[in-house]
């Protein structure tokens, strides 16, 4: 039993004994419920005797922060909390966007919310829209105020009317909170720029290169072409600056508690925005170490799990998501594990099953998939997963080396083989995407490129040929299908559901160049949209089509809530993936061919699963049965079926 379903407990009693609790009642109770844990962890990271003021500081902050939370929220935080796991449901799809890059600015977004209802969106991610500096800023990352809305998108009234028009609407709403590091023109970095020690201290900062010479030793680089290093010379301070993503991008030091206090207190000002689900990004780098990697630490985890026990005191209708693309055994640790198992992250991203997807279609088999998704642990039952495709980022090749080398494969070889495939080596090869901060020292490299570009859709459109365009839309329909129904929220990135290729234009934008990331971070392209409903046999019409009919089965079926009902099944054809989901008694398989030649499954394995054959069971998909050919299902090329006996 994790905290939140503690107070969920606490609150349900309390109501049948007393009736109506009053809401700053509910708050006391939760504080009580998690003083010990926060008060453990507080003091695991700041040592008592030198910090027990902190901790006073911290109470009171909690205290202040849940009286300047808006009644309307406090209200929302008690339905959220007594309705138990929303965040697991089957109704739940999301869409990940930028705001301007879709529709001008938060009134245009607005504007569009049918568009979403049409689609079966109920799940929006906003990417970040709060004040950064002029030119290079990270896409947003680097950030000037955790609450300020920059004018590019509208104004904070606009934005409050938009999530209370998303709250009457029905739908969630998720921000990012740039949790590891700020800006170098936010107001603690210009304090201590001016000279001041105290804000100074806010940040890892030297006056000399020997500690950052240490810590180099150990560091990797996040982005070697762009921004070598993990410091940066300040005239200004006449001192070096951690920098681990970009040179202004300024890592905070989590080292000093009040910087854990500010933070949250940023962290509220974003959720009282009336947000729903906080995406805490780049969480992995938040507790640095001299000769460590100052990545996964077991610090970081103590800390996003002081955030989420202060969180639920203050707002338990508001839960995180953790940003954490990390190697697969490190990703399933962000939701908690022994003491803390559940009390981390509600949500974590599955890059993992990202990156094998990919894997698979370059390959075009699902076995490294099968064994990587079958060895690791699960994750805790009140725990979900963000599964996608696509997103803003690259793709980043995060498979697990031992599990490489057990289907016979060097992984440094391997690796080559998946960055040639898909960033325009191998002649063959219809993927269009383009390599992302290769770097020579260690042959690593990521890949960019729209989801459509990448299998293979502009390279038909560009042949002009019939079958392999075909090919290509069965191959994001079959992605998108397996992301729907696998197990926790499907997230479509802006633009997939129309097939949107790469947007070269970003070569010709000065902010852009040097981040080829915006290649797959195009326009919403309207016009394309406004003709769905009429040219029927438009790849784009074909894939919002096949999408909608894929949410809305997926709504219609509580099988596919998240309860840890997934198996998955090693299937005697390499190039098959298949996997069953199980809710009370009732069952549907998803079956998805990753070849491009059809491949047949034998009736004696299907039923072996618990498939039943001929007229007693159907696709869902086509509510039609499935006809064996000399006793084997056939699946055409990159054909998924999802299968429910009648």
């Amino acid at each position: 039993m994790n905290q939140a379903e503690l107070h969920r407990l606490m609150t349900v009693k309390g109501q049948k004994k007393k009736g109506a609790i009053s809401l700053v009642s509910l708050f006391d109770q939760r504080l009580a419920t998690n003083l010990s844990l926060i008060k453990n962890q507080f003091f695991s990271l700041y040592q008592e005797s030198e910090h027990k003021a902190y901790f006073y500081t911290l109470l009171d902050t909690l205290e202040t922060l849940f009286n300047d939370r808006p009644a309307e929220l406090q209200k929302q935080d008690i339905v959220r909390l007594n309705s138990g796991n929303w965040y697991q449901s089957e109704q739940m799809v999301g869409m990940q966007l930028y705001v301007d890059r879709f529709n001008k600015d938060i009134n245009g977004l607005r504007e569009k919310l049918p568009y979403f209802e049409d689609l079966g969106v109920n799940f929006l991610h906003l990417m970040p829209i709060t004040t950064r500096p002029a030119g290079e800023n990270d896409g947003g990352y680097a950030v000037n105020s955790y609450h300020e809305i920059d004018s590019t998108y509208g104004t904070k009234e606009d934005f409050t009317t938009f999530t209370k028009k998303v709250r009457e609407n029905n739908m969630f709403l998720m921000l990012d909170f740039v949790v590891n590091h700020t800006s170098d023109e936010f107001i603690w970095a210009k304090k201590a720029k001016e000279g001041s020690q105290h804000h100074q201290n806010y940040y890892y900062t030297y006056s000399d290169r020997h500690i950052p010479d240490e810590f180099e030793k150990a560091l990797p680089e996040i982005f070697p072409q762009s921004a070598p290093g993990n410091f940066t010379y300040n005239k200004e301070m006449e001192k070096w600056v951690m920098t681990c993503f970009n040179n202004y991008q300024w890592d905070l030091n989590y080292r000093n508690p009040e910087v854990f206090i500010e933070m949250l207190r940023s962290l509220m000002s974003l959720a009282n925005l009336g947000v729903d689900v906080i995406r805490f990004d780049a969480l992995a780098f938040l507790w640095k170490k001299l000769g460590t990697s100052s990545q996964n630490l077991p610090e970081a985890h103590t800390l996003i799990s002081l955030f989420r026990m202060c969180l639920q005191v203050i707002a338990p209708g508001v839960i995180l998501l953790a940003e954490a693309i990390v190697a697969p055994r490190n990703i399933i640790k962000y939701f908690g594990e022994e003491t803390n198992e559940g009390n981390e992250c509600e949500v974590a991203y599955n890059a993992s099953l990202m990156a094998l997807l990919w894997n698979s279609i370059a390959t075009k088999k699902a076995n490294l998939m099968v064994k990587s998704v079958t060895e690791i642990p699960n994750k805790p039952n009140d725990a979900t997963w963000i599964n996608y495709i696509r997103c803003h980022d690259d793709i980043g090749l995060g498979y697990d080396d031992d599990f490489v080398r057990a289907m016979g494969f060097d992984p440094t070889a391997h690796k080559q083989f998946i960055l040639n495939y898909y960033c325009g080596k191998l002649e063959w090869s219809p993927a269009k995407g383009l390599m992302f901060m290769y770097n020579p020292k260690n042959g690593d490299g990521r890949i960019t490129g729209s989801a459509a570009s990448l299998l293979g859709l502009e390279t038909a459109l560009v042949q002009n040929n019939k079958n392999i365009i075909d090919y290509a839309i069965t191959k994001i329909l079959m992605m998108h299908g397996i992301i729907l129904t696998f197990g926790g929220i499907p997230m479509i990135y802006a633009g997939d559901e129309i097939g949107t290729l790469n947007d070269y234009s970003y070569e010709q934008n000065e902010d852009h160049i040097n981040d080829n990331r915006w290649v797959n971070r195009p326009m919403q392209n309207w016009d394309v949209i406004a003709k769905l409903k009429t040219e029927k046999d438009n790849p784009a019409t074909i894939i919002f089509n096949g999408l909608k009919n894929m949410i809305r089965l997926r709504k219609e079926h509580n099988v596919f809530a998240d309860a840890n009902d997934l198996k998955i099944y090693g299937c005697p054809n390499e190039h098959v993936f298949v996997y069953e989901r199980i809710h009370e008694g009732n069952s549907v398989w998803i079956l998805s061919n990753f070849n491009e030649v059809t491949e047949t499954l034998n009736v004696a394995w299907l039923l072996s699963i618990g498939i039943h054959t001929g007229k007693n069971s159907i696709d869902l998909l086509t509510g039609k049965t499935f006809e064996l050919i000399h006793n084997e299902l056939p699946l055409k090329p990159y054909e998924q079926l999802w299968i429910k006996n009648i």
